[in-house]
């Protein structure tokens, strides 16, 4: 395919999955704040549990919440679409970013090598086999106390991470934690929220009571979704943050973003259900705690480079094995049709002038070569290191 025209297209699905997920997790957010407010209501008449006055764009809303209502209306409103295109648009950019360009994103053969089509069969039956697996404990004993099916969620997530970061690159692996999740989240939505509001739909239409069970199990897997949100944000724009997976305790960063972002979420919903503040204060404190932790855990770490002086040449020569063939006027890589955010590599003065930016990259982050595609050294990366040092 033309460079120009996958990044367009690439560009356009990245575009459409922002606008359907902002969408996805504000409906989210809102009803489960919403959900939690009307416990503080009065019930104004029958079959009415809660009630809200809310006001917002210069009008007043008044919203009642009933289990089952005495009829139904002729139109009801779902919000299930910004779900679904979420996942599919997602998948779209695996396909177009990872699975099309596995060489270069998705597989480092300095962490295990890998085919292509292998690391896509990988890909696809681990984001099936993970639902599986949720879904299983969500049906199961287990499933029945809270704190036991909280746990056993974030095992799962952190053995995903744990098998990601052993067999993808570090890019890869980030990126497919995120991918995980979503799927998670996504099926959801389609397997089970959905079905299980149809199903007492229809038994209204049967002029049954509906069985409140398929709502409670709805309602269990829409409170999962949303304190997956935060956490899933985060995995998502990981690739750009290579400080985040490039060391050897990237699982580690995943066990403490999933903590922190599902206590945030956490601190906030109590907060909406009005509890009071020093009932849930705690998770704020620990979620704070879970984030400098993070940034203490990826904070670069450079080992002793060599002891003789590096010199310019021994500099650019790595540089042309390496990195000029992205990094260059007229790129000779297959992914790109100019240099990458216009950063050529060529002389020994641009290597000079993108020092800084060579010295996070290469050395610390080791997010570059793509990839590692061209079998870049640990001794290669530091003396290139030390070669930065030795200009300031």
């Amino acid at each position: 395919m033309d460079v120009f025209l996958g990044e367009w297209i690439n560009l356009l699905i990245r575009w459409a999955h922002l606008i359907v997920a902002i969408g996805w997790i504000g409906t989210s957010f809102y009803f489960i704040a919403l959900d939690y407010s009307l416990k503080r209501r009065e019930r104004t008449q029958p079959g009415v549990l809660g009630t809200a006055w809310q006001v917002h764009g210069g009008g007043f809303y008044h919203v009642e919440y009933l289990v089952a209502p005495p009829f139904l209306p002729e139109r009801l409103h779902w919000f299930i679409w910004e779900a679904y295109l979420t996942w599919v648009t997602g998948m779209g950019l695996m396909i177009v970013q990872y699975y099309l360009h596995a060489r270069s994103y998705l597989i480092d053969p300095t962490v295990f090598p890998l085919e292509p089509w292998q690391a896509v069969l990988i890909s696809v039956a681990t984001l099936a086999a993970g639902w599986a697996i949720y879904d299983g404990l969500c049906r199961s004993a287990v499933g029945r106390s809270t704190v036991a099916l909280a746990l056993a969620v974030f095992v799962l997530i952190l053995a995903a991470a744990v098998l990601y970061t052993r067999v993808f690159s570090g890019r890869g692996a980030f990126v497919h934690v995120g991918a995980l999740t979503g799927t998670i989240m996504a099926a959801n939505v389609f397997m089970v929220i959905v079905p299980n509001q149809k199903k007492m739909i229809a038994q209204m239409l049967r002029g049954e009571e509906p069985d409140a069970r398929h709502g409670a199990i709805g309602k269990q897997r829409s409170l999962h979704n949303n304190y997956l949100t935060l956490p899933v944000l985060v995995m998502m724009v990981a690739p750009h943050y290579p400080f985040l997976f490039g060391h050897a305790h990237a699982w580690m960063v995943v066990a403490l973003i999933l903590i922190s972002g599902g206590l945030i979420r956490h601190y906030f919903n109590r907060a909406d259900a009005g509890d009071e503040w020093r009932g849930y204060a705690w998770a704020a404190a620990v979620a704070a705690v879970a984030l400098v932790v993070a940034i203490w855990i990826t904070a670069p770490r450079e080992a002793a480079g060599p002891a003789a002086a590096v010199s310019d040449a021994e500099a650019l020569s790595i540089s042309q094995r390496h990195c000029v063939a992205c990094h260059a006027r007229k790129p000779t890589h297959e992914s790109f049709a100019e240099a990458p955010k216009g950063v050529a590599l060529e002389t020994i003065d641009e290597l000079k002038r993108h020092a800084g930016p060579i010295h996070a990259q290469t050395v610390l982050n080791r997010a570059m070569p793509l990839g590692n595609q061209t079998a870049m050294t640990e001794e290669e990366r530091q003396k290139l290191g030390q070669w930065v040092r030795s200009l300031k």
